[in-house]
């Protein structure tokens, strides 16, 4: 089984939440995940649900902040074992290229 998610964490504030990001993205290390960051949030990629929501809890609980946001989508799709990867592979097979513009 593979379960995939697009996790947001940001503190609630004006200023740059570079800083506060990264500590959620750092958290993600302790955990048995893959991810991609990108400029809209961070694809997470876990064997489980149970491992995929403790590495959302540890990136939640790393932003610093009296207000912090979260959004999270999970695709947990039980009957296969189709990773992140192949997803986007299949748009590219229709595409006929790869799914980015360098514009």
């Amino acid at each position: 089984m593979s379960v995939i998610a697009l996790l947001s964490v940001a503190p609630v504030i004006e200023d740059s939440m570079a800083s506060e990001v990264a500590a959620a993205v750092e958290a993600l290390e302790a955990f048995d995940v893959d991810y991609e960051t990108n400029p809209m949030g961070t694809v997470i990629e876990a064997d489980d649900i149970d491992t995929l929501l403790s590495a959302v809890g540890a990136a939640h609980k790393a932003v610093d902040g009296d207000r912090v946001s979260t959004f999270l989508k999970i695709d947990d799709k039980r009957a296969s074992d189709t990773r992140a990867r192949e997803k986007v592979e299949a748009v590219e097979r229709e595409l006929g290229r790869e799914a980015r513009s360098g514009k």
